[in-house]
């Protein structure tokens, strides 16, 4: 019989599989006022882990920002310190595309 230590080892192999299928897109767009914000789209969404890496990317940047409708949205241009953040967060660097 499995124990509950097997099962997060399973989900946890779970989830790095899909850090290497997922295929992120960083950009940058001008919003209101002229200003420029990051827009990283293709994270995945499932239980929290969407914000987790918005709180992450926001600390390691120290900028304000926002994770909904399946984006993290930072103020300012950050887009080649985001891919390094998310590298070391364990996203494949092949899969991250920056624009």
């Amino acid at each position: 019989m499995a124990s509950i230590d097997d099962d997060v080892d399973f989900k946890d192999y779970l989830q790095d599989l899909d850090k290497d299928q997922v295929r992120i897109i960083i950009r940058v767009e001008t919003r209101r006022f002229r200003k420029p914000t990051t827009i990283i789209s293709g994270l995945p969404n499932e239980r929290g882990s969407l914000e987790k890496v918005s709180h992450e990317l926001k600390k390691k940047l120290a900028t304000g920002g926002t994770a909904k409708d399946g984006l993290v949205i930072l103020q300012g241009d950050h887009r080649e310190p985001a891919k390094e953040i998310l590298v070391k967060l364990g996203y494949s660097a092949s899969n991250i595309e920056v624009q």
